[in-house]
């Protein structure tokens, strides 16, 4: 009996046999430990707040939650999801450059902890709409700081961005500048410099320099530091010649910073966020092979689902193409016998989740896993392409799997479309 692989004793294949696949398969026991490995480790004022767009699955977040972590957004449906998965709106933070007025309108009602504005025109426009509500307004600034990061993989300041408020600008500004605002009170400052960071030292080193950038800001335009929120982007390793973070490493050099600054700052609220470091590690997408093949010499296996599930393992954010961690999940004590190309069922060439993948001999009916796929799944690929929708997605925690989203079928897709009466579509042009 070949050796497969499992999640929590359950067999893969009778995952995939119970739910189908495509499919992505979540340890929740996984989440659970790392989130409380992160809030125990952690200084104790350091707040985690899950970024909801790195999996916006709301038993993902409901999980987390439970174990301590607040929630990050930047949609109305993401706010829907965390109010839903019970988070309390004192620990949400609203954030994102192009908000809409909706979504502002949707930040006051609700009475969210802060909105964390990019621009000066948003902050009119909150300005405009919590004065139209006879409310004040609690806002972070996001800065755009002039220092660039370190050790990260996809940088997000330290260059002309739509991310954020430039520092020079807002240390340039007058405070009348935002006093003028009569329904914002000014309460934060947030930087976020990238994402993908495995070095120890880079998150130290920003971490300090966010610290003092905030106080800088604070001071220029005369607002109380009842926030501070440092970003994130701790990575997790993905592909070869990468490490995981040395997290117990990591907190013997970040308390201190954070506990230095807490001390001048007792009153102040320091946020983390993390996504990617929260739930990648634990995600598993599950697809079957349907055909292999050889083409010009090369090994191909054909799969039932690829990028429109599963974008983020061509290399999103990277300029060379790396490969995900992928096996084949129903023999896992067979060693590789040679390199494969594993696609899916898009019409396009693009459509490729590993190259030269070394595998042992792959046969139809074969479940190939990519591993470290919890973060950045369906929600940042192209999942109606050939219509196609949505895969499911299973949640294993204690030893039971549980269904956490249902497979879209073609009802599903089509029952937002409307079709336009018979003899409109029929008409003839009548020259106008």
């Amino acid at each position: 009996m070949p050796a497969e692989r499992t999640v929590q004793g359950i067999g893969v294949t009778e995952l995939a046999e119970r739910y189908g696949t495509p499919l992505y398969l979540y340890d929740g026991n996984g989440l659970r430990d790392r989130i409380t490995t992160v809030r125990d480790r952690l200084h104790p004022r350091l707040e985690v707040f899950f970024s909801l767009k790195s999996n916006p699955n709301i038993a993902v977040c409901g999980l987390l939650h439970a174990h301590g972590a607040r929630a990050e957004i930047s949609s109305l449906a993401e706010l829907a999801t965390a109010r839903r998965a019970g988070v309390d709106p004192a620990d949400i933070l609203f954030l994102g450059p192009g908000k809409s007025r909706a979504e502002l309108a949707a930040c006051l009602d609700e009475g969210v902890y802060a909105i964390i504005c990019e621009s000066f025109g948003e902050l009119a426009l909150i300005d405009e709409l919590a004065r139209d509500r006879s409310v004040t307004a609690r806002v972070a600034l996001r800065v755009n700081p002039e220092f660039a990061v370190k050790g990260s993989g996809l940088t997000m300041g330290g260059k002309p961005r739509q991310f954020g408020i430039d520092a020079a600008q807002l240390l340039g500004a007058a405070p009348e500048a935002v006093s003028a605002l009569s329904h914002v009170r000014l309460m934060g400052v947030q930087v976020y410099m990238g994402t993908r960071i495995l070095s120890e030292d880079a998150v130290v080193e920003n971490t300090e320099r966010i610290f003092d950038l905030a106080e800088q800001v604070a001071d220029a335009l005369d607002f109380p530091l009842e926030m501070v929120d440092i970003g994130g982007g701790l990575g997790v390793a993905y592909f070869d010649n990468e490490t995981d973070l040395d997290f117990d490493l990591l907190a013997s050099q970040l308390n201190p910073v954070i506990d230095k600054f807490a001390s001048r700052h007792p009153d102040t609220r320091l946020v983390m966020e993390l996504g990617r470091y929260l739930t990648a590690p634990f995600g598993l997408y599950v697809t079957t092979v349907r055909y292999v093949k050889t083409s010009m010499g090369e090994n191909f296996a054909v799969l039932d689902g690829g990028t429109n599930h599963h974008m983020a393992a061509v290399g999103i954010g990277s300029f060379v193409k790396r490969n995900f961690p992928m096996t084949v999940l129903n023999r896992t004590d067979e060693p590789a016998t040679g390199p494969w190309n594993l696609t899916g069922p898009l019409c396009t060439p693009n459509d490729t989740l590993g190259k030269k993948v070394p595998l042992p001999d792959v046969r139809p009916g074969d479940l190939i896993g990519v591993e470290r796929s919890g973060a950045y799944g369906p929600s940042a690929s192209p999942v109606l392409f050939l219509s196609h929708g949505h895969p499911a997605e299973a949640l294993v925690l204690d030893g039971e799997a549980h269904l956490v989203r249902d497979r879209d079928r073609p009802d599903d897709l089509l029952r937002k479309q409307h079709l336009p009466a018979a003899d409109v579509l029929s008409r003839t042009a009548t020259g106008h």
